[in-house]
């Protein structure tokens, strides 16, 4: 890292245009599955009340998300460095449960992504005709996976990157408008800003839970953004300061949270009470989504909710299926350390050669799953989403313990108050966690 010298004022304007990105790239990784799918079946099953449950998940992981990029930006390290000072066990455990997870989650945004690709371009007829309907959308997430192979390998993730700080807003935008549009037609004497009837039978509790997991995203995802945060400060050869780094982050954040929020109300205003479902194929589940928007905007939106829907979702693709293999290189990179107690030893953000062999893997396990063990597009998405449930306390755990650690600085931890949420989100995750597994199995 090179230090800026320019005048302090100048430094700060400086260091936040140079961080600027990761907290985007974190929003664009969350609003995919977790909002279009998850966030509007919510609205459209148990109406406002299901507002407060995704405040209140925003909330309680919090902490555990900002602390990833408050580590990288006052260590300059990769949060698995935190995570590896903790004792080889912590990164032993983290890399098990990216194993148990990377497959899954990876089939069901590559499926999401599929179904708009389908729903926008009409491809459903030509689909069932030549591979079969049930076939139809493993089929385009493996022409998904083999583009984004290409697109990563001549670097036009980059380009990518930078075209959906354009396509995210006219999303954002859209949905906004499309959620105030709607708040008139909601019948209020008939809702309540309290949730009721999510835990009266196995699988409201069950779907529940599937929305916690991912909203707004899975706890996996802070070491994303530490590497993100890392990459970033690489290319702009800057010091990235934590104020700036930490605000850009807590753009991103809010903008996902209010986001889920205008979903929620889509799914109430147009589909809750009214005796309407979703369906349980991607390709029709989406279609039904972008309907909700023609049906507030109007029938002109349609090419253009259809064509920023897709970008959306397919920005989200490429970053899980870079994200991945990226992260298995690194934690390569910390078994390696751990075994020639060399901290020098290389790059701590992997070497190419892991990164190809772990997208080729990665993309193997996740059509096995699409192709011959996908018992249904609704089951795939909340087998996910409760797996990531699962997990976030101990990564959580993970983060604190990090962000705490010895390699952080003293000026650069956060305070006494953020160390007290942190611990009690842990415990109220973990508590939660718990009480499913003892209801579902006890």
């Amino acid at each position: 890292m090179v230090e800026s010298t320019s005048p302090a004022t100048d430094s700060r304007g400086r260091s936040f245009l140079a961080a600027f990105g990761p907290g985007l790239l974190f929003a664009g990784s969350a609003i995919g599955v977790s909002h279009l799918v998850q966030s509007t079946r919510a609205g459209a099953a148990f109406g406002l009340g299901m507002v407060l449950v995704v405040v209140l998940a925003n909330v309680v992981k919090f902490p555990a998300f900002r602390f990833a990029p408050t580590f990288t930006a006052a260590t300059g390290l990769p949060l698995l460095d935190g995570y590896r000072r903790q004792g080889g066990w912590v990164i032993v455990v983290f890399a098990l449960l990216t194993l148990g997870t990377m497959f899954t989650v990876t089939a069901v945004v590559t499926l999401v992504t599929a179904g708009v690709a389908i729903a926008v371009f009409g491809l459903e007829g030509v689909l069932e005709s030549t591979v079969g309907a049930a076939n139809g959308p493993a089929a385009v997430s493996a022409l998904l996976m083999v583009g984004s192979a290409g697109l990563l390998a001549l670097g036009g993730y980059v380009w990518l990157d930078r075209f959906i700080k354009f396509v995210m807003p006219v999303l954002a935008v859209s949905t906004l408008v499309a959620a105030a549009i709607e708040l008139p037609q909601i019948d209020w004497s008939q809702e309540s800003l309290l949730p009721h009837g999510i835990f009266s039978d196995a699988a409201s509790i069950g779907f529940t839970v599937a929305l916690i997991g991912w909203m707004p995203t899975a706890i996996d995802i802070s070491v994303w953004s530490s590497l993100w945060t890392l990459a970033r400060g690489r290319e702009r050869k800057t010091r990235l300061e934590t104020r700036g780094v930490l605000l850009d982050f807590d753009i991103g954040y809010v903008a996902t949270m209010v986001l889920a929020i205008a979903f929620v109300l889509l799914g109430t205003g147009l589909m809750h009470g009214k005796g309407l479902t979703f369906e349980d194929n991607s390709a029709r589940f989406a279609g039904q989504v972008i309907n909700l928007y023609v049906e507030s905007l109007g029938a002109w939106s349609r090419p253009l909710i259809g064509t920023a829907a897709l970008l959306t979702m397919l920005s989200t693709s490429v970053t899980v299926m870079d994200a991945f293999p990226r992260v298995i290189a690194a934690v390569v990179v910390q078994f390696r350390i751990l075994a020639s107690g060399d901290e020098a030893s290389g790059s701590h953000e992997g070497d190419r050669r892991v990164y190809r062999i772990g997208f080729v893997v990665l993309c193997a396990g996740s059509l096995s799953i699409l192709f011959f063990a996908m018992s249904g597009f609704k089951a795939l998405v909340d087998l996910a989403t409760t797996l990531s449930f699962l997990t976030a306390p101990v990564l959580s755990w993970f983060n604190h313990r990090a962000v705490f650690g010895p390699l952080m600085p003293a000026d650069g931890r956060p305070g006494r108050g953020m160390w007290l949420a942190s611990a009690v989100s842990i415990l109220l995750q973990a508590a939660f966690a718990a009480w499913f597994l003892l209801t579902r199995f006890g």
